[in-house]
């Protein structure tokens, strides 16, 4: 059963992500829906055409990548080394190589990117205290506060406009970045990619023990990359993970999202092939070339690691590639910003976030989406962490206790694809667990030595959402849990209609329904306290599909259902629909029902000649738009638990926006019908 509460979004918000391809009305007067295997169909068509894919790859540099491939900023920073040998940077950068080969390149790119359905501002502002030390960090603070709200306020534009700005800007940063790093390769330590032999990793933690194993909390940030200030500020998002049960019942999962995650959760904003394209071409051999340059570079300068960026870069390009760095610095944050729009979609359309205004910004793409609440609230919450945490090193620790729990998880959920969709032999499934929840355990169990040193500040963070989504979803099934129980049939409508107390008052009644199969119990309710309905009623269902627009012949869906003036009408529109329910809509409702009435002729003409002209009078007499308010009436005899949480949820509730969005319909149209549920 599909509540149909969650999908009347058109134009404030989101909607249910089925994408539909059939529709009938069933013998209840509910509209059942067809709903195909996600594992089966695409919400990005463009992706099959090459060069779509290309340029797709190429705006992805400036949306997806951009914090991923701005690590070497603050990497070796973030690590807080001590007297460093050649043989520890040789060490570091071996470990750095498999963890991007295996985690970025195998994890990410090759297995998580199929589990679909259909750099910190603040490092490279630093570096404009090289050759000026007199910027203080109080200094660099106010101007990366200033460039996160002017990044901010870029995002209204949508996702095409921002990665068309921002993608020459990452191309650069990009192709520029390895080319330093191949100079100081030859310059400083050519046979620097011996270091790719894995038993380098074993000689440094032989050397180094528990000094090294502390290192990886920081060796950590060359595969995640994003910005500390946006990590922390999105730690909480989340990613869904689409399950098909056997019984074709969908299953969301949420998961964090972060770094070479933003592959995953950007994937609504792009597509599969465009990701891989622009990661395994591009940002993998620029991030290996680049780390290869500055370990060259440190091995000859090896305490130069607390600026191990801007030290390696040659004095006569030094500023074009600040201006550069800093761009792209900027620019890297915009990949979990994007993210972090699609995440909030997918959990309002799964029904585990409270209903917020979602904005299509393309015409082509329904997974490019922004929105204005989720925007503003990130920059007031970035440019907070700024100025409290001004110094970085306590929103490292954060960062760093972030991203790898987002691996965990990640590694967990793809495991459970793997058994339940995939259906891979066990052997191989085994085999994938135990490399990567070694690898991400080792990882964590040395992050998490810095929670006393900010990583309690993401935990922190989760556990305000985590109470915000399980107090939305809990209202939410106690809700349907109490509609499913006293729905109504048609036959029960029927009896309503024939008490002779009730009346049909002259006029046209659009009257929305909350539930698809049956009627909303609001309709009960106002029949037997009005004891009145419209002469003519048509129960009225919104539904979103996951298509640019809908042809006009598939939009309005209409059947009678056996009573006298009372019909039923399916309202279906895409992204780039304009849906406005005043004017030619009820025109065209009107007209759909007379076609209806016309191809289902009975034995009895007069009757469908009344029905016509039925309509007609109801047209001009007046049309009015009805749909239910309900709350739920807390008594003492509710659990303590019940009393607190469907509280928090009716607040919620009250403050979020309309499930019927206005849609144009008059203000002297609308009727809302308050009830009661008892919880």
């Amino acid at each position: 059963m599909v509540r149909n509460e969650e999908i009347l979004v058109a134009v404030d918000d989101t909607a249910s992500a089925t994408t539909t391809t059939t529709t009938d009305i069933n013998a209840n007067g509910g509209f059942h829906h067809h709903i195909p295997n996600p594992n089966t169909s695409s919400c990005n068509p463009q992706g099959t055409n090459y060069w779509g894919t290309l340029s797709l790859a190429y705006k992805s540099l400036g949306v997806v990548f951009g914090g991923l491939v701005t690590s070497p900023l603050y990497v070796y920073p973030s690590m807080g080394l001590k007297s460093p040998t050649k043989d520890d940077y040789l060490g570091i950068y071996s470990i750095m190589f498999w963890t991007l080969t295996s985690i970025g390149v195998v994890k990410y790119a090759c297995i998580a990117l199929r589990a679909d359905d259909q750099g910190e501002v603040l490092s490279a502002m630093d570096g404009i205290r090289g050759p000026f030390p007199k910027f203080s960090k109080s200094l660099v603070g106010a101007l990366s506060a200033v460039v996160l709200i002017g990044l901010f306020l870029l995002q209204k534009f949508g996702t095409a406009r921002v990665s068309f700005l921002f993608s020459p800007i990452m191309g650069a940063w990009t192709l520029t970045t390895p080319i330093i790093g191949i100079y100081n390769v030859i310059h400083h330590y050519p046979s620097i990619f011996k270091a790719i032999s894995p038993h380098y990793i074993f000689l440094f933690f032989w050397r180094n023990g528990h000094e090294g194993w502390l290192l990886l909390n920081g060796t950590i940030l060359c595969i995640t990359a994003d910005s500390p200030i946006f990590g922390l500020c999105t730690s909480p998002g989340y990613n869904i993970v689409f399950l098909t049960l056997p019984r074709n019942e969908m299953v969301g999962i949420l998961n964090k999202d972060h770094g070479s995650e933003a592959l995953f959760a950007d994937l609504g904003h792009f597509d599969r092939p465009s990701i891989q394209i622009a990661f395994i071409s591009l940002i993998y051999p620029s991030l290996i070339l680049t780390y290869a340059g500055q370990t060259a570079y440190l091995i000859q300068h090896p305490n130069d690691h607390e600026d191990g960026f801007y030290k390696f870069i040659p004095r006569k390009v030094y500023w074009p590639m600040f201006v550069i760095s800093s761009l792209a610095a900027i620019v890297a944050s915009q990949s979990l910003i994007s993210a972090t729009f699609s995440v909030i979609k997918q959990s309002v359309v799964l029904d585990y976030f409270p209903r917020i205004k979602i904005v299509h910004t393309s015409s082509s793409n329904e997974g490019q989406v922004y929105s204005p609440e989720t925007n503003y609230t990130l920059m007031v919450l970035c440019v907070a962490v700024i100025l409290i945490f001004g110094d970085g090193k306590e929103i490292g620790n954060a960062f760093g206790v972030v991203i790898i729990l987002v691996m965990l998880i990640t590694t967990l959920l793809l495991t459970l694809v793997m058994i339940v969709i995939w259906r891979l032999p066990t052997p191989l499934v085994a085999l994938f667990s135990f490399v990567f929840l070694t690898m991400e355990g080792l990882y964590a169990s040395s992050v998490f030595t810095k929670i006393e040193d900010g990583g309690w500040i993401p935990f922190a963070i989760s556990l305000i959402l985590a109470f915000i989504m399980f107090g939305w979803f809990y209202g939410r099934q106690r809700k349907m849990e109490y509609e499913l129980t006293h729905k109504i049939n048609t036959e029960r409508l029927k009896d309503l209609l024939s008490d002779p107390g009730v009346q049909r008052v002259p006029g046209l009644c659009f009257f929305y329904t909350n539930i698809q199969d049956g009627f909303t119990p609001v309709l009960s309710h106002y029949i037997k306290n009005m004891r009145s309905i419209h002469k003519v009623t048509i129960f009225t269902t919104l539904r979103y599909l996951l298509v640019p627009k809908v042809a006009p012949n598939k939009r309005i869906v209409v059947k009678r259902f056996g009573l006298k003036g009372v019909y039923g009408c399916l309202i279906q529109y895409g992204y780039a629909d304009n849906l406005s329910l005043q004017g030619d809509f009820v025109t065209q409702v009107i007209g759909s029902l007379r076609d209806h009435i016309t191809q289902h002729f009975t034995e009895n003409p007069p009757v469908e000649e009344q029905e016509m002209t039925d309509l007609n009078e109801a047209q001009h007499a007046a049309v009015v738009h009805v749909r239910g308010k309900t709350r739920f009436y807390i008594s003492k005899k509710c659990t303590w638990f019940d009393r607190f949480m469907l509280g928090f949820y009716e607040f919620m509730h009250s403050n979020c926006r309309s499930a019927l969005p206005t849609l144009g319909v008059p203000l002297q149209q609308r009727i809302e019908v308050g009830m009661f549920y008892e919880a």
